[in-house]
């Protein structure tokens, strides 16, 4: 088994140290190493149960590096403390057996407990669901070596009982795991959601009699019937009053629509009643920008916990079941170990005893805490409205806030983390400073990866700026549903503004080329046109359009240099360093320039009336001056087209909007689901809020079950 592999590995290891080692610090060794390894196994669920769902509404790389080396190691110190357990001598010099083995063989199952993991994290990522099958075997032979440690110690003494309930609560812990994994891999979450087959009505049945009616003599025609029961009707229910739970409406219409829209993630087509039925709300009466992005954030939290948590498993009665018996175990272990004769045990193996049964209980009473302050949790109650559940829900909502003001608990109403990072390619090239311990880190080959980090900065996405997409593709999809006219709509990457405000001709050859060519031009030029109208003192620049402008302009950089899988194929990476590189060559020369509104006034007065590409070739695919004549064409149609500053604003960031739903439509699903871990992306939010309008490439017309029937005359 691989537990014996393993202790037999670290025994081997532990001769190997002799005559490196004094024998004082060997025996020490020796006598901490189990228990060391049971209480650092505790310790790493603990902080997986802290922090595993946390990362759904934070996005700091400090959290993400945290729970990725808990995460991996949680397995690995199982692994070596059952080999360690495997090997240890279960008999003292006079060959009876020990009864320090017998206690310490206590502890193997809450090792494989510890290997079930905590509710809030099953997955760290998509890739970890795919391996379900192999942590389904590994569970197998962990269990193995478990009742191997269990038979070895095996002399009918009190805790040889008391480790077989805990056997059945590490059961439990890790078949949820498991189930949860395998739910989230992509071909069960894939067939999960697929219909069942519908061969329809038989066809040669109805042959057979319309061939029998024509024999007869009859005059047979045909005639259309829409079978009414078939067609999904989508009531425009309303939430139940419950003062109690808020945003009961909103929670229940997201649940609703997260059934259909999941659909998404699995690259399944909607159908043309999904879309009228989410389009027809966010088109209401009373709907504003928050509720629509409200209705998108709780539906992107749900797709989080399906994704990398167990909430598919621990929201049902069967689950509750488990849990019960899980917790009634563990306390039954509890009391009788507090009843037991322990006199026989070493002072350090009880306490470390005492504390693996107290944290286990502890831990699943924080569980059920979370899962009851869960959004599933608030579903329900939303729905139930009687004085026994506003009885129940009022003292779990006072504890969560206890527990949320001291940071034990996940804050219950994010679902993710409302930021955006931001990058800004003038900034880099002024601050272009080599990290320190750079050649070790090159070594190391993470050198690229800290460089680029430094430079990042993380903005929260402001009010304005939800306002003003969700206005923008409010207006797109105002026309009726329509798959070639969808299609049309999501190809628009800033080339249809363009053209509505009659400056195609002019500057439309900046969105005619790559799109991270594009990307790479507008921020460059739209940094240029802030520090023009900051220079002018200008009012527009304190606007919303100006700033969020410049905002997504930073947004769009970020993902093109650190989430290039998030955009269309191309070399924006060559682009990038290429045009830094001119930059940052351009900016030494001027040796007086120490801030981006001196940069940009120096890159601005270098005369480009000779394209950049007749000078340098092709060879290089910097776009800088590219961008420059941009600039100065946006700043022309003040003069030429008489246009004021805030119109010239309105388009840039009609400009910055269209690209920013180009690219989340051509982002891959699966690429949407994998950064839901790093606090989530406002991409992803737009992608879900254009499908709920209607504008997606993913969904077939089809305005009914139509069949006929045959008429007789």
């Amino acid at each position: 088994m691989l537990a014996t592999v393993v202790g037999s590995l670290i025994f081997i290891n532990h001769r190997g140290l002799v005559e490196i080692f004094p024998q004082r610090i060997r025996n020490l060794w020796n006598e901490w190493e189990l228990r060391g390894a049971v209480i650092v196994s505790l310790s790493m669920q603990i902080v997986l149960i802290l922090l595993g769902n946390r990362r759904k509404y934070i996005a700091r790389d400090w959290l993400a590096i945290v729970v990725w080396l808990v995460y991996l190691s949680a397995d690995w110190i199982v692994n070596v403390s059952l080999g360690v357990l495997s090997n240890t001598e279960s008999t003292d010099k006079n060959g009876l057996l020990d009864p320090k083995y017998v206690i310490m063989s206590f502890w193997a199952p809450f090792l494989l407990l510890h290997l079930g993991g905590p509710d809030t994290i099953t997955a760290y990522s998509m890739e970890d669901n795919e391996l379900w099958m192999r942590q389904l075997l590994g569970l197998s032979v962990k269990f193995g070596g478990a009742f191997y440690v269990l038979i070895r110690s095996w002399m009918g003494s009190p805790f040889n009982y008391l480790a077989l309930p805990m056997f059945i609560v590490a059961i439990i812990k890790c078949g949820e795991r498991t189930w949860a994994l395998r739910y989230a891999s992509s071909d069960q979450f894939r067939k999960s959601m697929v219909p069942r087959p519908d061969p329809g009505h038989s066809y040669a049945k109805f042959m057979d009699y319309y061939t029998s009616i024509r024999a007869e003599g009859h005059n047979v025609s045909l005639e259309p019937v829409i079978d009414e029961a078939s067609i999904v009707l989508r009531q425009s229910w309303k939430a139940v009053a419950n003062s109690i739970v808020p945003d009961a409406a909103i929670l229940q219409k997201a649940a609703c629509f997260f059934g259909t829209f999941k659909r998404l993630f699995a690259n399944l087509i909607l159908s043309y009643q999904d879309l009228e039925s989410s389009r027809s709300y966010l088109h209401g009466e009373h709907m504003t920008w928050e509720k629509a992005f409200k209705v998108i954030e709780i539906e992107v939290g749900f797709m989080y916990d399906l994704l990398y948590t167990k909430t598919i498993v621990i929201h049902t009665y069967l689950s509750s079941c488990l849990r019960s018996i899980s917790l009634s175990c563990t306390i039954f272990a509890l009391v009788a170990f507090f009843i037991i004769d322990k006199s026989s045990y070493s002072r350090v193996d009880k306490s470390i005893t005492w504390l693996l049964l107290f944290a286990a209980i502890a831990l699943q009473v924080y569980e059920i805490i979370v899962l009851l302050s869960s959004d599933l949790t608030l579903l329900w109650l939303s729905k139930h409205k009687n004085p026994l559940v506003d009885r129940i829900y009022k003292p779990i909502c006072c504890l969560q806030s206890l527990l949320q003001s001291f940071y034990i608990t996940p804050a219950a109403n994010k679902r993710w983390s409302n930021s955006m990072a931001k990058f800004n390619l003038i900034r880099i090239c002024l601050n272009d400073k080599p990290i320190k311990f750079s050649g070790i880190l090159k070594f190391l080959c993470i050198y690229e990866l800290l460089e680029k980090q430094q430079f990042k900065a993380l903005d929260n996405v402001s009010a304005d700026l939800k306002r003003l997409v969700f206005e923008q593709i409010l207006v797109k999809s105002r026309n009726e549903l329509d798959i070639s006219l969808s299609r049309q709509l999501c190809a628009q990457r800033g080339d249809q503004i363009l053209r509505e405000m009659d400056c195609f001709d002019k500057i439309g050859w900046s969105v005619e080329t790559e799109f991270d060519q594009s990307i790479l031009l507008w921020h460059i030029a739209t940094d240029l046109c802030f520090y023009i109208d900051l220079n002018k003192k200008s009012n527009v620049i304190e606007t919303p359009l100006c700033k969020e402008s410049k905002s997504l302009s930073e947004y769009m950089l970020y993902l093109l240099v650190m989430c290039p899988f998030m955009l269309p194929n191309g070399i924006g990476q060559i682009r990038f360093q290429d045009t830094c590189a001119e930059a940052t060559q351009f900016l030494q020369e001027k040796k007086h320039i120490s801030d981006e509104n001196k940069a940009c006034t120096a890159l601005l007065q270098v005369n480009t009336d000779i394209l950049p590409s007749q000078v340098k070739g092709d060879r290089s695919k910097t776009v800088l001056f590219d961008a420059c004549r941009l600039a100065k064409s946006l700043q022309a149609l003040e003069t030429e087209e008489q246009w004021t500053s805030e119109k010239k604003w309105e388009m840039i960031n009609h400009v910055w909007i269209e690209m920013l739903s180009f690219a989340a439509n051509q982002c891959g699903s699966i690429n949407h689901a994998k950064q839901l871990t790093g606090g989530g992306e406002l991409l992803t939010h737009v992608w879900l809020l254009m499908a709920h309008l209607g504008i997606t490439e993913q969904f077939q017309i089809s305005k009914g079950n139509a069949r006929v029937k045959l008429i007789r005359s």
